[in-house]
């Protein structure tokens, strides 16, 4: 609870004192035509009531009818030999299916009520547009998964975690100072490796081993990580999120690229790397539980 405030507060205070002020005031002639467009096809107050009834309807109409291929014995969702819900079942691997329909329904219940998708060529003009918009980020997509490939195919980002592992075990230094270290090599490994699971299945084998042999637990090396690995997931274009907000902050001011995203998500990378070690060292040094019968 401490932490999700202290976090809370400080992006808000980044956002208000640093990122704000640096945009200035917003221009809509820098928007793309396809912001120009969606602001021409703006309804009245009237049909955006009307068309937000009708879609909450459709999705109601989406629950009760997934209710009732869900709730009544011998249902075809619930697993077939326990009834669970939850877990191995139909309904878990129609999941996403679900959600599709759900968004369907609203988006088709809106566009009927506000009068916006009068007919079935409409509803596929709206669909073509919105694919259409989406070209510069599956090109994006594509470069990126093309690099990341062969940048596994190089093994670099191995070597690299190794060097720094075998760095941080030869450093004659306190555990403060080591545990420091794992967390500037995870925020230089993040740079590469942005994926959290990936990222520890590198580090792991060369931290655990190393930090047991000093008396520090797994679970603060784990702690230690876990503070390193989101602030640097801002900032790396390697992350599989940054093309799609790349492409989102082109739409309202078309000279956006990669490199105004980097330099709009930097003050936020800097504030929570030192703030989260901070509070991870203080943390550590006050010898606080990281949980139950898990002590620093």
């Amino acid at each position: 609870m401490v932490s999700t405030i202290l976090i809370t507060v400080l992006c808000a205070v980044v956002t208000t004192r640093l990122v704000e002020p640096r945009l200035g005031a917003y221009d809509t002639s820098e928007a793309s035509a396809e912001v120009d467009d969606d602001d021409a096809a703006a309804v009245s107050p009237e049909a955006e009531a009307r068309g937000l009834r009708y879609a909450g309807l459709a999705v109601l109409g989406v629950i009760v009818v997934i209710g009732a291929l869900t709730a009544p014995p011998g249902a075809p969702l619930p697993d077939a030999d326990t009834g669970a819900v939850i877990g191995t079942s139909p309904f878990m691997d129609s999941l996403i299916v679900i959600i599709t329909l759900m968004f369907f329904a609203a988006g088709l219940g809106y566009g009927r009520g506000a009068g916006t998708l009068r007919t079935s060529g409409e509803a596929i003009d709206a669909i073509t547009r919105s694919w259409a918009s989406l070209a510069t980020l599956l090109l994006l997509f594509l470069l990126i998964a093309q690099f990341i490939a062969y940048f596994n195919y190089s093994n670099m980002a191995q070597v690299a975690a190794v060097q720094l592992g075998d760095l941080i075990e030869s450093a004659d230094v306190g555990s403060v100072w080591l545990l420091l270290g794992a967390i500037l090599i995870t925020l230089a490994v993040g740079i590469i490796i942005p994926q959290a699971i990936a990222k520890w299945a590198l580090l792991a084998p060369i931290f655990i081993p190393l930090f047991l042999r000093i008396g520090v637990e797994p679970q603060t090396v784990l702690a230690a990580y876990r503070v390193a690995d989101s602030p640097m997931n801002i900032v790396t274009p390697i992350m599989a999120y940054f093309p799609l907000i790349v492409v989102f902050a082109a739409r309202y001011v078309r000279s956006s690229g990669i490199g105004t995203v980097i330099a709009l998500m930097l003050p936020y990378f800097v504030a929570l790397a030192v703030v989260w070690t901070l509070f991870f060292l203080l943390w550590y040094v006050a010898g606080i539980p990281l949980g139950p019968g898990a002590p620093v």
